[in-house]
């Protein structure tokens, strides 16, 4: 297990602010592609004029007149119903590009003092690891979890605390600055700007770095105090022997949150479960003896396949192709060796072939079953969820 490092702190990040680094941090950006921001100007037009704005870019972060604009609010669904939505924050281009600089210039200083049992948004590290970790501690024994949910974590963040943390280890005072008007660079949310006194917007490129900032805090001190746990950004969990440990676990994060994070447990969301009777972490359901698909999880693919399959379009190779998409994703993410999500996948495929079927006779029919076999959609190329589980399960010599 890897200690705390000392109080050293690391000086001059700005004078590593090179062309090097800002075209890195652009094309990082480009690849993960994105909407423009209040600006309007997208990655193709930013990149119409490359040089001189990377140029111009550099030039105002190292002589300290950057200032980023706010970032431009858009609502996503929360969940299949659609009924709830999760605001996130699009920063412009450009603002993106100089998050993403930060990034490069904090990340390896910061990764070094994060503690092992943090798996979200590190290099090397994987949603797929943190579950396994949560496995390995069953197995060893924990029997009770905590299953912790903060209240709009993102949103409600203190700037202080983040700001705090970075004082600690970083003594560039440009950098330090920078970073603070990214925080209070506020959002435009239909037409009306909205000054952000505390969170950080989902959807801005430093922000998970500065959640894991922020929560590394906690990390050491549930340590400190004996807790083994996972965590995920915002999404953890501590495991336990038994239920007064677990209550113990949930005394000390609820005061430590509101202490030092200025952040609240979700009295509805957080729970203390046995392992026998479930818990969800990560989209996966976990039980004593067994790793299957939520429920949440298949219901939130079921609504990207209507969305692609409306009955009222031709069934089409765009289709097949669009679909494939959305089945490879969910079997790289929920087919693994230690999952078991067998039935879950095949009621999916009889599901996605039905809609399919009615997609091209227009109507929902079991004698179509006969008239559109399952060969002829093969032959349009359609993927099999439980087809790419079985190559996982063949790669890896374990069932799933």
């Amino acid at each position: 297990m890897k200690k705390k490092e000392g109080k050293r702190k690391v000086h001059s990040l700005t004078g590593r602010i090179t062309p090097k680094l800002v075209y890195q941090a652009w094309r990082n950006v480009r690849r993960n592609r994105g909407a423009a921001g209040i600006d309007k100007v997208s990655i193709g037009m930013f990149e119409t004029n490359l040089d001189e704005n990377l140029d111009r870019l550099m030039r105002e972060l190292k002589q300290r007149t950057y200032l980023p604009l706010p970032a431009r609010r858009v609502y996503i669904p929360k969940d299949a119903s659609g009924k709830r939505r999760r605001p996130l924050g699009i920063p412009a281009v450009r603002d993106r590009v100089a998050q993403e600089v930060l990034r490069c210039l904090l990340n390896p200083i910061f990764e070094l003092k994060f503690h092992d049992h943090s798996f979200g948004f590190r290099p090397g590290r994987s949603c797929h690891q943190a579950v396994e970790k949560v496995i390995e501690l069953r197995e060893a024994g924990y029997r009770f979890v905590l299953d912790a949910d903060i209240s709009g974590f993102f949103d409600n963040l203190s700037h202080k605390a983040v700001m705090r943390e970075l004082s600690d280890k970083v003594a560039d005072g440009n950098i330090l600055t920078l970073v603070e008007k990214f925080l209070r660079a506020g959002v435009m949310d239909g037409g009306k700007f909205q000054p952000t006194r505390v969170g950080t917007p989902q959807g801005g490129v430093v922000s998970p770095l500065l959640a894991n900032i922020a929560l590394n805090l906690l990390d050491w001190h549930l340590q400190e105090h004996g807790f083994e746990f996972v965590r995920y950004a915002d999404d953890f969990v501590v495991l336990c022997h038994n239920e007064q440990q677990a209550k113990e676990a949930l005394d000390l994060v609820t005061k430590f949150l509101t202490e030092h994070l200025g952040l609240t447990l979700s009295p509805e969301k957080t729970k203390i479960a046995r392992f026998h009777e479930g818990f969800t972490f990560l989209g996966f359901d976990l039980k004593s003896r067994f790793v299957r698909m939520r429920t949440k999880s298949m219901e939130n693919f079921k609504t990207k396949v209507r969305r692609i399959t409306t009955r009222s379009h031709n069934l089409d190779a765009e289709v097949i192709l669009k679909l494939n998409r959305v089945i490879r994703g969910t079997a790289n993410y929920f087919a693994t060796p230690w999952s078991h999500c067998g039935d879950a996948f095949r009621s999916l495929d009889r599901w996605i072939r039905m809609r399919l079927r009615c997609m091209k006779r227009k109507r929902k029919s079991q004698v179509d079953n006969y008239r559109i076999r399952l060969k002829h959609l093969r032959n349009m190329g359609l993927l099999s969820l439980c087809e790419l589980r079985r190559c996982v399960a063949d790669s890896a010599g374990s069932p799933t």
